[in-house]
Order: C-alpha cells, then structure tokens, then sequence
C-alpha cells in the first residue's frame, strides 16, 4: 500500500504525530495505530502515558513515542508533572508533549508557568519538549506572553491544543506563533484537523507538526 501514497501525502505522514488520546483507548486501539505510523512513516504515534513502555517492549526502535503530561487540563502541581515526565522517559518516551497551568496563567502568574515549562525541560534535555498552551482560552496578549516564554526556556515546539478543549488549531493562532516565537521554536497544530485539506493549509503556514486522529484520510 505504501508505494500507491503519492509523495504528498507521505510528506504530510512524516508531519503527524499520529495520535489516539481518548479515555478508552485500548491496546487494540493503540497496536492499530502504531502499525499504521510505521507502516505510513509517521512522525511519532502520541499515546496515553500507560501505554508507553508496552508500546517501547513490543515496537522497540522502530516508531517515536510522545506522550501527553499534565493532561488535558494543566492544572496539576509542578511537581506532579516532573514525576509524569520521569516516569514516561524511563518507560521509554521521545517527546514529551506538557499542558501549561492554565489556572495560573489566568492568574497572571506568568513566573511560574515558565519556571514549569523550564523544569520539564531540564529533565527532558536531548528529547523533545512540545509546549500545549490550549489557545481557545487564551487572550492574544496571553499567547505572545506564552511564545515569548516557550522560546526563552528553548521548547521545541509550542502546541496550539490538546483537541479536549473547547476549540482546535485555527491558521490565526499559527500565525501569530510564528510573529512572536523566536527561530529555535516550532510550531504543533492540534485539535480539529480533519481533512487532508486542513493538513495542507496547517504545513503551508509553517507548522512543523500535525496533532491528528485523522491520518488515515490520507490513504482512503
């Protein structure tokens, strides 16, 4: 099946962190889907936390595990996050993709959702740190804030969603990432993107990476 994707769509493969994230998600569900990202040369499968060293025992090399820390709503104590990261790069995760305090951010604390932000990071050192700001409830000046922090704790990408929330990526939002990140930084659309049509326009404007349930558009 591999030799009939055209090369467009193996482009946009290689930007997908093929995810699964629901509540229910089974071993199934994720043998499913970490078949198809090494069958389709995805970027990485993103995967519950409880999943990753059975996923790293069976797939071993052959596949990136990211995993969600802090999810979906951020609001767990620093400390409860260091030890969700821990315990992911000890069962074997690559990227590490972290929900900011929201409630903190509200609060205008903006000091401790970097010193969260730089915490995590120090403990992920060569591994990727994906920061996910969830920016349906955040103000425009709260996300130039959150990308002048992301780029200034040197995070590998800022993440628009976590796609629990109560909005997904919009090509606003990227765009305005892309004004205010500093050049180290690259940008996760998630949440909401659908169709191969939404894929294209995200990767056109510059993202990096796609967060998305939905690759297998791109091959029925």
């Amino acid at each position: 099946l591999l030799q009939e994707i055209d090369m467009e769509n193996q482009d946009i493969f290689s930007k997908i962190d093929h995810t699964v994230l629901k509540a229910f998600t089974t071993w199934e569900d994720i043998e499913k889907l970490c078949d198809e990202a090494i069958k389709y040369k995805t970027a990485s499968v993103c995967v519950p936390p409880c999943y990753v060293k059975r996923i790293k025992e069976k797939y071993k090399d052959n596949l990136k595990i990211c995993t969600v820390i802090g999810f979906p709503l951020g609001y767990n104590p620093t400390e409860v996050k260091e030890l969700e990261t821990v315990c992911a790069l000890r069962d074997g995760a690559d990227e590490i993709d972290m929900v900011i305090n929201i409630c903190e951010l509200k609060n205008g604390n903006f000091d401790y959702v970097e010193d969260e932000i730089a915490r995590l990071r120090k403990l992920t050192k060569d591994k990727i740190l994906k920061v996910i700001v969830e920016t349906c409830y955040l103000t425009e000046e709260e996300k130039i804030r959150l990308c002048n922090i992301v780029s200034k704790v040197k995070a590998d990408f800022i993440k628009t969603s976590t796609g629990f929330g109560s909005g997904g990526a919009t090509i606003e939002d990227v765009k305005l990432f892309k004004e205010h990140i500093s050049k180290d930084v690259q940008i996760k659309a998630s949440g909401g993107i659908k169709t191969k049509e939404d894929m294209i326009s995200y990767l056109n404007e510059g993202c990096q990476r796609l967060g998305t349930s939905s690759a297998s558009v791109l091959v029925n």
